[in-house]
């Protein structure tokens, strides 16, 4: 996911500085969670460390965690927790999960890996304006931050007790062809899965959006072959990168258009060994989006087919070997929302108008899909600070502000602790 993830779709806003001290929604009076001495230790911490937490932002973020290659940057945080007093192992997934005791509990996670890594450690630099500069500074390096920072600041306070505890989730396989693979293990197969009752995913650095609603997506690679050749002495025998240029050039011509909103791509083409060469294979990797699980479908059949369709016409057009086509999935993600009146919007409400933040409710693609798709309370949330130029070598990230976002986390998550082990507090 990137640092500041694209909304897809405005729905409402949430929060007003004015409303500070103010009861909120549910007869939620922040102010009162805050003048409890632990709670307000720990809000205190936020500010108070931001110097440690830069410094270990920064230390992790030079350890590489390509997606499928986290177990680095996986056995830095679990050490870490451990450190800082927590209960620390790695799954079979690969997610670093810490905890304090039994459950039931509320997950704050975040994802270990990254679209780009740094070569090396200098690639991950502080610029003279007190910026992160490097791949995956914002993108999660801000979200994993936060967990060490509630991992600190949890320890370092009295808490009162509370119907539920904290799990704290450095998870993997959330960019790309990773499929969400950490959260689906945590969610499906983890032994504590049925322990969790909600989700706090927090996933890049801007605190102007709350996701409450999951862009479902599915992911396919196109592969056409056939027999190769010279291009002179064997022109017209069945050429798969003529048949997936025709395929691609069909699928394009899709329209799209209304609600629910939907998205196609074509995000890489490979093929073929020479320009004086016909190509014995050809693929394209197909990336389809939607609010709705429905419309995804409908796309899907429409991407057959123009697989069909091209290669049809190239075996058509062919006067030697023919081509093949094969469509293989290699990622889906559900779509799915969380309710309106789900409490944990109600919590998040309250505490940005004690804090004083204004966000608007967006759709986007994280981790909180499969939660909110098993019909579990989730939502994603910036860390705090400012981000941007995910997925992007000229990645960057900065603290300033970082506390604010500290804060939204910590008190959300102390809210759905105290008012229910269920997540909902019902």
């Amino acid at each position: 996911m990137a640092g500041n993830k694209a909304s897809t779709e405005v729905r409402e806003r949430s929060g007003a500085a004015s409303a500070t001290g103010a009861k909120g929604e549910m007869g939620i009076n922040v102010n009162e969670i805050t003048e409890l001495a632990g709670v307000r230790d720990c809000l205190q911490f936020f500010t108070r460390e931001k110097q440690w937490i830069n410094e270990a932002h920064l230390e992790f973020c030079r350890v590489p965690a390509p997606t499928f290659m986290e177990a680095e940057r996986a056995a830095w945080f679990q050490e870490r927790f451990r450190a800082l007093g927590w209960e620390s192992a790695i799954d079979r997934a690969g997610n670093v999960i810490a905890s304090l005791g039994p459950g039931p509990y509320i997950a704050v996670t975040a994802h270990l890996d990254t679209v780009l890594s740094p070569r090396g450690k200098e690639d991950i630099t502080v610029d003279s304006e007190g910026r992160f500069r490097g791949p995956g500074v914002s993108d999660n390096g801000a979200g994993l931050a936060a967990l060490l920072a509630l991992a600190r600041a949890w320890k370092s306070a009295r808490l009162p007790e509370l119907p539920a505890a904290p799990l704290l989730v450095a998870n993997t396989g959330e960019e790309g062809e990773g499929n969400l693979l950490g959260m689906r293990h945590l969610c499906r197969q983890s032994p504590l899965a049925r322990q969790i009752k909600g989700f706090v995913v927090v996933d890049g650095a801007n605190t102007d959006h709350i996701t409450t609603r999951a862009l479902g997506s599915r992911r396919f690679e196109v592969t056409f072959s056939g027999p190769g050749g010279h291009s002179w002495s064997d022109f017209g025998a069945g050429n798969p990168v003529h048949a997936l240029c025709r395929a691609v050039a069909l699928f394009a011509e899709t329209r799209i258009e209304g609600t629910p909103k939907s998205s196609i791509n074509v995000g890489l083409i490979e093929g073929g060994s020479g320009v004086n060469a016909i190509a014995q294979s050809a693929r394209a990797k197909v990336d389809i989006r939607s609010e709705s699980n429905q419309k995804i479908e409908l796309l899907v059949e429409v991407l057959y087919s123009a697989v069909d369709r091209a290669r049809d016409a190239e075996n058509q057009r062919a006067t030697g070997g023919r081509v093949t086509a094969r469509i293989k999935e290699i990622g889906a993600r559900p779509a799915a929302a969380l309710p309106e009146d789900a409490p944990v919007l109600a919590y998040l409400r309250a505490v940005d108008a004690h804090l004083g933040i204004r966000a608007q409710m967006d759709t986007s693609s994280t981790d909180a899909n499969i939660p909110l798709s098993m019909g579990l309370p989730a939502v994603a949330l910036g860390a705090g600070g400012i981000g941007g130029g995910a997925h992007t070598t000229q990645e960057w990230f900065s603290p300033d502000g970082r506390d604010l976002g500290l804060k939204r986390i910590f008190l959300t998550l102390l809210l759905m602790l105290r008012n229910g082990s269920d997540g909902n507090g019902k």
